[in-house]
């Protein structure tokens, strides 16, 4: 299989689970609920009857893109799954998406360099392992603290939507765009002073291009899906924000090691 066929399979297989996303989110916007039925409390989602939280039940249209895809099984095996361990299927959920973009971002340098050494495993499991131990966790936690502070609110379009993107895009995305720089680059094995001069040297770029993808995607994050699922949105999202990082940050190594 080529690079290019490789980049186009994995970019179609995340275009359909966004795709699928979109719509589960849109079908459980928060229309009707109470701001107390919105919390992210997963310990509480299944009611005394055994049935799962109304939050987590399924869309009632009669044919969903699920069902086009095949996948209705696999998505209430997700939700289940989500609802007895949400951190953990996040964060392995996370470990695919980022390890898959990875990939994506390996197979668009070989099209560009035909003496590429193939698949590179160890930035592969760098981005895995982002995805699985820091990604994820950051994330969960970082929702459970806006959304407890803010409460989510019945109409989507409020003011409490728009100071939950403001403080996302422009507090917490600068500073954790710092740690993805750091926590990366001491995964390759890169000094306090290598990793110093690659934010010199890329920060500002990165945090252009961030809000050009995430202010719009944050928006729509915060403003219909349920927070359970916010998680899974960004990390459909985060796919293609972790080819620019991938190609990004592995930038200033290609031209060292053409230069050698």
């Amino acid at each position: 299989m080529t690079g290019r066929t490789r980049t186009a399979t994995l970019l179609l297989v995340l275009l359909v689970l966004v795709g699928a996303c979109t719509r589960e989110c849109a079908a459980f916007a928060p229309a009707g609920l109470r701001p107390e039925e919105l919390q992210v409390r997963p310990q509480k989602n299944r009611q005394a009857s055994g049935h799962p939280h109304p939050m987590l039940q399924r869309s009632r249209q009669p044919t969903t893109s699920l069902e086009f895809a095949g996948l209705e099984g696999a998505w209430e095996s997700y939700l289940d799954a989500l609802e007895a361990d949400p951190l953990l299927v996040k964060s392995v959920t996370a470990g695919v998406i980022l390890g898959a973009a990875d990939l994506a971002g390996q197979a668009i340098q070989s099209t560009n360099d035909e003496d590429s050494g193939g698949v590179d495993i160890a930035r592969f499991a760098r981005f895995a392992f982002f995805g699985f131990i820091l990604q994820a966790p950051w994330n969960h936690a970082y929702y459970l603290l806006l959304d407890g502070a803010l409460p989510p609110t019945e109409d989507p379009f409020t003011a409490t939507t728009g100071v939950k993107v403001l403080i996302d895009q422009f507090v917490q995305a600068p500073i954790f765009t710092v740690i993805i720089f750091a926590f990366l680059g001491f995964l390759e094995g890169k000094t306090s002073e290598e990793i110093k001069q690659q934010l010199d040297d890329d920060y500002k770029d990165t945090m252009i291009a961030n809000w050009k993808l995430w202010v719009p995607a944050t928006a729509v994050n915060i403003a219909f899906c349920p927070p359970i699922l916010r998680v899974l949105f960004l990390n459909c999202v985060f796919f293609f924000w972790s080819i620019f990082l991938s190609l990004k940050l592995n930038k200033a190594e290609d031209i060292t090691g053409s230069e050698e």
